[in-house]
């Protein structure tokens, strides 16, 4: 899929490749070899469906920056690969060439899997014309509200939500917070691997079609 001069591509679960500039990866898991590796890697959680050292491996360089919660630190030590890491929290802001990265909550109100205080991640990515929100594993929680004083005139919000329910939000509640933030376009994700289905992701689409809002199902690279 392409949005303006950037490139999304799926990877399967939560993970994701960005293309405009610079080659960035997020979250990859259970990914296949990839030929284009790893300008940039954000990581938003320790969890091992997140923080996969076999699939990072299949997607960095020498030189390739990580930036990743405090927790996920001692698992990357086992990467051979020469790299730079960068360590960070809820509510950052930072500057990789010449993209634009704010780091916002990602947690839980009403189950234990993910709690706030772990202080683990989504990300907002400025590339350009376009923003991509890649909300991490989350429910529906306050500080999506603040979304809408990151977007500046014409630029085009992509918003990767999970739907698979349990551990995340489920379609409803992710179709929730589409409508808060009336993205440009809606992508599901978070299903498909260790839990959520197809039927996640169609149901999502739909919601969000009622509520006249535009929402893909990508298919998976």
């Amino acid at each position: 899929m392409k949005v303006g001069d950037t490139e999304i591509k799926w990877l399967g679960h939560a993970g994701f490749m960005i293309k405009n500039s610079h080659v960035i990866y997020i979250d990859p898991y259970n990914i296949k070899d990839r030929t284009e590796k790893a300008d940039l890697i954000l990581l938003t959680h320790s969890h091992y469906d997140h923080c996969s050292i076999a699939d990072i491996e299949k997607v960095v360089k020498e030189g390739t920056k990580i930036i990743l919660p405090a927790d996920c630190q001692s698992k990357l030590a086992r990467i051979k690969t020469p790299i730079k890491m960068e360590i960070i929290q809820p509510s950052q802001e930072f500057v990789f060439k010449n993209v634009r990265i704010t780091t916002l909550p990602a947690y839980n109100i009403d189950k234990p899997f993910h709690p706030k205080e772990e202080a683990w991640v989504g990300y907002l990515i400025k590339m350009n014309d376009v923003l991509i929100y890649h909300a991490g594993d989350t429910d529906l929680i306050p500080e999506m509200q603040t979304l809408t004083g990151f977007r500046h005139e014409g630029q085009k919000l992509v918003a990767l939500l999970p739907v698979g329910g349990r551990f995340t939000m489920n379609a409803e509640e992710a179709a929730e917070s589409a409508k808060l933030i009336k993205p440009f376009i809606a992508i599901p994700m978070h299903y498909g691997t260790i839990v959520g289905t197809e039927e996640d992701a169609k149901e999502f689409k739909t919601l969000c079609s009622e509520e006249n809002l535009n929402a893909e199902i990508m298919e998976k690279e």
